[in-house]
């Protein structure tokens, strides 16, 4: 056969012909492997020895298969492990390599543009002789219109005949489009039954289905498995949400019972003047502690909700860290603390969600000042550390314990002193500060000792150019 014709061969094509009328199967790699693995089990079974014409996709598993055959065989089994010839040095091939023996022999093929995307596996032998042939459909064409993500393999079209004039149609095919230098072809005058035995038939067909089902058996555990860790991960979150639900109760609660309580009291008939007026700071203090508890709530959800969709800018801390330190003079100085800032105007701009630095400054500087006593200090500094810009909120107030640290982040949890009034505070500015610098790829750090003080580090990062632009 000429190169030209052997160029235009396809084995497929050459086995639909024969076939009437052509019944191609679509079918996934895993079940042209499960055909594989039952046509080896029948072998193995009724102890036949064939000969295998194979050219198979790259993998151990596939040349698993017929190392499995030659070993469970007592006489030697001959494999021609046929390959298309490399079109350019280097070029890899994609059929199974087998490593030389007297047993197993290469065949190759001239290049081909059809037969390299075709696997088959022919067993000859006098009792059975049978054909496994798919085809690899082409890619889809560029400008065929594919959503991302939606992308799927497409199937293999495959066949599978035990008629023997298809099989030695093949084999010809098979052998003409060899190369002059392969290895040598088996007799000539071998010629496949005829009539297939019933009795092998129907043990193959028994294996196919046997093989099917540890296909299908393996197919319902990925998926059950896959549902069982999304089933897990919905629940955690349904955790998260009775929890967090919970709190929200819970902290609402808490001001109603004590403005229900005041109410109570006020009604008593013997109150005295002073203490009508406590009650009535009482209901005063708890209704602006209602009221910061549901405006916190729906900021947080508010959000939470557009957070992800935020715009992120370009922020230099000296346009915007002065004039909030200025507003919380008179609230300092009315607690007396000192109250500072070093914020070199030289520094680089760092990437912030759109207004989100004078809520993380706000949030930061309302809590150093709460739980800072009279007398203390709170100072506000920034510098350049790595690829951030850090701004750095110290103060010399009650601290934190070490085991509490990793709380103050989470939403409603408020630090318990004596000293303080947590009354008006919702407890949820360390929450909106973290999920501020998540978005724009910060982060928050903290050291704190009782009695000491805290440090609150936060590290913005740097713009670096146009080009890194955030959205």
């Amino acid at each position: 056969m000429n190169d030209s014709l052997a160029q235009d061969l396809s084995i497929y094509q050459l086995a639909l012909a024969m076939q009437a009328p052509p019944q191609p199967l679509p079918l996934s790699p895993a079940t042209l492997l499960s055909l594989l693995r039952s046509q080896i089990d029948l072998l193995i079974e009724q102890k036949i020895v064939a000969t295998l014409w194979v050219k198979l996709p790259p993998g151990k598993i596939w040349q698993s298969e017929l190392w499995r055959y030659q070993s469970a065989v007592d006489v030697p089994v001959v494999i021609y492990n046929c390959q298309v010839e490399q079109r350019r040095k280097g070029e890899a091939t994609e059929s199974v390599y087998l490593s030389p023996t007297p047993d197993n022999l290469s065949i190759k093929l001239l290049p081909n543009r059809y037969i390299q995307r075709e696997y088959f596996v022919i067993a000859l032998s006098p009792q059975f002789c049978s054909l496994i042939l798919a085809h690899r459909p082409l890619k889809r064409r560029k400008t065929q219109i594919v959503r991302k993500g939606n992308r799927k393999p497409l199937p293999l079209l495959a066949m599978t005949t035990v008629e023997g004039r298809v099989i030695e149609r093949v084999l010809d095919g098979i052998i003409e489009s060899r190369t002059p230098e392969s290895a040598t072809i088996i007799p000539a005058d071998f010629i496949c039954p005829s009539v297939p035995d019933s009795a092998l038939m129907n043990q193959l067909l028994v294996k196919q289905v046997q093989r099917q089902n540890e296909i299908n058996q393996q197919l319902m555990t990925k998926r059950l498995s896959k549902l069982q860790q999304q089933n897990q991960k919905l629940y955690h979150k349904a955790q998260i949400k009775d929890e967090y639900l919970s709190n929200v109760c819970q902290e609402l609660r808490t001001p109603l019972t004590h403005m229900k309580t005041a109410l109570s009291l006020l009604n008593s008939p013997n109150l005295k003047p002073p203490q009508r007026q406590r009650y009535l700071q009482m209901l005063n203090n708890q209704c602006d502690r209602q009221n910061s508890l549901i405006t916190g709530l729906l900021d947080l959800v508010h959000l939470e909700r557009n957070l992800q969709h935020s715009p992120l800018e370009a922020v230099c801390l000296a346009d915007v860290v002065p004039g909030i330190v200025s507003t919380y003079q008179p609230v300092a100085q009315e607690k007396g603390i000192m109250l500072a800032y070093t914020v070199p105007t030289e520094q680089p701009s760092a990437w912030c969600v759109s207004g989100g630095l004078r809520l993380i400054v706000i949030n930061l500087l309302h809590n150093s000042i709460k739980f800072t006593p009279s007398g203390g200090q709170v100072w506000v500094r920034s510098r350049v550390h790595g690829d951030y810009v850090q701004l750095e909120v110290r103060d010399t107030g009650i601290g934190i314990a070490e085991t509490e640290i990793p709380k103050v982040f989470e939403s409603f949890y408020r630090v318990r002193s004596s000293t303080t009034d947590e009354s008006s505070s919702p407890g949820l500015g360390l929450t909106v500060v973290q999920q501020l610098l998540w978005r724009c790829g910060g982060f928050i750090s903290v050291r704190s000792k009782p009695n000491e003080g805290s440090v609150f580090i936060v590290n913005l990062p740097i713009v670096r150019s146009v080009l890194n632009t955030k959205q």
